[in-house]
């Protein structure tokens, strides 16, 4: 039996949905949008299909329509309704998003190819990691906090964004990169392993031109040394997601200004969730913070 999840509580549709619980039941009760089903002990639970619905309902109601008027649709009315909306650039994102999420909890390869292939019919595909991607994975680390979603269904989305970014980078590694001494090497320390932010750093440095290096997740600071080896001027980026932890983090830092950064003019940026713990003013010489990927380009 496929271990697809097809019950999700009200706290779910809540937080997929962004609409609350209380108006969810209020939507139930005064219009009839949706009928739970209950389990044997009489605890209500939704649908797929409630979920789809739901959505939908929320992507309308966000765009202006009344919950009186979308209560009178039919199934069929609301998703031509929506997808009428989606035909306007401005509103493809919410509706992507919400298909993504979709494609995710029920592990659908196809729906997750067949939005991406609506987007970049539109976008760059900068533009949809920066408008679709980036909020989609804020709000799946938000699910995840509030257990609506498991490892699996964040390793299924996570592994598809990342091919993506794979694609394309392989399409820009045709372009001759420039001329400059300066080589960037990125990496992730040990036991992080989140590397889609690092991987669309990637991306966006050998759209440049740019020479990188790409050591990828959990990389000891120690074996960087082999880097210097071989160049002179190297930025090292790297992206704190949840290592090094926020006790360990000015540690961290520390040893890397010594054993890396120590009599030469190489540099070490980062970005992440976990610089947010740092004081800026007490960061070692060559060490650099950047709220975002698109600050870090900005500064190129």
């Amino acid at each position: 039996m496929n271990n697809i999840k097809v019950e999700f509580s009200i706290k779910d549709l809540e937080n997929l949905s962004g609409i609350k619980a209380h108006t969810i039941r209020i939507w139930e009760k005064r219009y009839n949008l949706f009928q739970p089903k209950r389990t044997d002990t009489n605890i209500r639970y939704y649908s797929t299909e409630s979920l789809q619905k739901i959505l939908n309902v929320a992507f309308l109601n966000n765009n202006g329509y009344k919950i009186s008027k979308i209560s009178s649709l039919t199934k069929e009315d609301i998703s031509k309704l929506v997808n009428e909306i989606t035909s306007k650039e401005l509103q493809i994102e919410n509706h992507a998003i919400n298909s993504l999420k979709l494609s995710m909890l029920t592990f659908n390869e196809h729906l997750f190819y067949k939005t991406y292939k609506e987007l970049i019919e539109l976008k760059t595909f900068k533009e949809i990691f920066y408008t679709t991607f980036l909020p989609l994975l804020h709000h799946i680390g938000m699910l995840w906090q509030t257990e609506t979603i498991t490892p699996a269904h964040e390793h299924f989305i996570s592994t598809h964004i990342k091919q993506k970014i794979l694609l394309n980078i392989e399409k820009v590694n045709e372009i001759e990169q420039n001329k400059s001494e300066k080589v960037f090497v990125l990496f992730l320390p040990e036991n992080e392993i989140h590397e889609i932010g690092l991987l669309f750093t990637n991306f966006e440095l050998k759209s440049k031109g740019y020479q990188t290096i790409f050591l990828g997740q959990s990389i000891p600071t120690e074996s960087l040394k082999d880097l210097l080896r071989l160049y002179d001027n190297i930025t090292f980026i790297s992206y704190f997601t949840i290592k090094p932890e926020k006790e360990d983090i000015e540690n961290y830092l520390q040893i890397f200004k010594q054993s890396i950064l120590n009599n030469n003019t190489n540099e070490l940026w980062i970005l992440g969730n976990m610089v947010k713990n740092l004081e800026l003013n007490k960061l070692p010489e060559n060490i650099s913070v950047f709220i975002s990927i698109e600050d870090l380009v900005k500064n190129l």
